[in-house]
């Protein structure tokens, strides 16, 4: 059976996954969701004995169903292939009563790796089934991981070009560097004065623009976007749940339908969403935990029911989680609204408008698949020194904060459920703010040296993304106001005024 895609914020919107991957974004600002949510139909025994790349099959088939078996097998190839360091793609490793679902073995030691690994192919493959003739322009606001692992994905992909805006004092050394000095004829980078949030806006204005890309449409160019809204990023973001279920099954460490709980340290709430789908396709997860830092405003969004934005931004160890408006997190609400897209509206107003929107109570009550919780930045190092100390484990700062909500869940609840941890960074991307929190000098090194020293502490080789940038020189210098970022499009894209 075929399945659609309509828009939160105008359910009369009926498109298919190819047209949905192409699109990103609805035309009047709404976000793709699959009419419903299809159910897993291989079990979960057979699932034990998938490789990833079958179980990626099995999963994605069920939602892109305008692509014939020989298309999304081909994309799958492609995409999770010897760049990974690792044949199983995405290994479980048991540490201190919990399971960490290690995605960073991809090219650019980030979880955004496991969907921006296969974007660019199903980006191609949905074109191709299309007609569409204008070159796509992939336009996309990073935290600090999507841009790089997206570059990667995109450079030189014929009939594409990519922009990334990244807020340019608000990522880590390590990540910037990453980007900068990215190849790739059809690659631009630009630093932008201000925050992800700043970014991020920014992106959503451009693909608001009716004008602006009427003008573009007719130079040949259209938008798309690789950021978590694009549902060519979400739906392989289900896989790697259900192949850390089965892999557990596989391995005998739980028992066939026994419940599991997954934390997973969020900010933009694609990752989490995708494995609230995950439960929703039948995967036997009790309770999905969802770990902020400082800024915590989706902690503070699951226990009273308002999300308010109006807050003080905060820099944190864990950047890719500084973030105040949680894209993904309309997918959910227009699920908890009974897929009502005038509440949806009403909602996405209210928080353009104030900042900030409260759930009815009826709403609320549908949240109970979910547990907020928040560590601060002491916490997170704590995390990383006391895992280290314990066990010989290194983790980023961001699994730190998912690590450390976990403890505070389990003391809270007493809930002993099986959990996996999302896993979603290298600490060798994060080595300064890794080492800190482990107790190690780190005065007078740079990041090649931190590196190599937490190399020699913790056993681990410093990943090839790392040994890469030793010496890279910088391709990408640009750096912008908020306001500047439609006209660098133009520039970029040689259109003009």
């Amino acid at each position: 059976m075929d399945l659609f895609y309509k828009s939160t914020r105008d359910s009369k919107v009926r498109v298919t996954a190819s047209q949905a991957i192409l699109k990103g974004l609805s035309e009047e600002g709404g976000l793709f969701v699959p009419e419903t949510i299809p159910s897993l139909d291989v079990s979960l025994r057979k699932l034990a004995g998938m490789t990833y790349q079958e179980t990626a099959y099995a999963v994605m088939r069920r939602f892109l169903t305008d692509f014939t078996k020989a298309e999304l097998q081909e994309c799958i190839a492609k995409a999770y292939d010897s760049k990974f360091d690792l044949p199983q793609i995405a290994p479980l490793v048991k540490a201190e009563g919990a399971y960490y679902l290690e995605l960073f073995h991809g090219a650019t030691i980030a979880f955004k790796d496991m969907a921006l690994s296969i974007l660019p192919h199903l980006m191609t493959a949905s074109a191709k089934k299309n007609q569409v003739k204008e070159e796509i322009v992939i336009l996309t606001a990073t935290s600090g991981d999507t841009g790089k692992a997206a570059l990667a994905g995109f450079a030189d992909v014929p009939g594409t070009r990519i922009i990334v805006f990244y807020p340019k004092d608000g990522v880590s050394s390590i990540q910037e560097k990453q980007m900068v000095t990215q190849k790739g004829d059809n690659t631009f980078v630009v630093g932008i004065r201000g925050n992800f949030d700043d970014a991020q806006s920014g992106v959503k204005a451009i693909f608001g623009d009716a004008a602006f890309k009427e003008e573009l449409a007719g130079k040949g160019f259209r938008f798309s976007s690789a950021n978590s809204i694009n549902i060519g990023r979400l739906v392989p973001q289900i896989v790697y749940y259900v192949y850390a279920y089965a892999r557990l099954l596989g391995d005998g460490e739980i028992a066939e339908n026994e419940p599991i709980n997954v934390v997973v340290p969020t900010g933009n709430f694609g990752n989490i969403l995708a494995a609230y789908y995950a439960k929703q396709m039948g995967l036997p997860i009790r309770k999905l935990i969802c770990a902020s830092n400082d800024n915590k405003v989706l902690y503070d969004f699951f226990r009273t029911g308002c999300y308010d934005r109006n807050r003080e931004f905060l820099l944190t160890t864990s950047p890719s989680m500084d973030i105040l408006i949680s894209s993904n997190l309309e997918r959910l609400i227009y699920q908890t609204a009974d897929q009502d897209d005038e509440t949806d509206r009403r909602l996405m107003k209210e928080l353009a408008k104030n900042g900030r929107y409260e759930i009815t109570p009826a709403m609320e009550a549908r949240l109970g698949d979910f547990y907020g919780g928040y560590a601060d930045q002491k916490e997170a190092a704590a995390a990383i020194r006391e895992l280290y100390e314990a066990v010989g484990y290194v983790i980023d700062t961001h699994t730190a904060v998912a690590s450390c909500v976990y403890g505070k869940y389990k003391k809270e609840t007493g809930d002993t459920t099986k959990t996996v941890i999302a896993s979603t960074a290298s600490p060798f991307k994060f080595t300064g703010s890794v080492m800190d929190a482990m107790g190690e000098a780190l005065e007078g090194m740079d990041d090649f040296q931190l590196a190599d020293r937490l190399s020699r502490l913790s056993g681990m080789q410093v990943p090839k993304a790392v040994e890469e940038l030793r010496g890279a020189r910088v391709l990408h210098d640009t750096v912008v106001n908020v306001d500047e970022m439609k006209q660098t499009v133009r520039a970029f894209l040689g259109t003009g005024n």
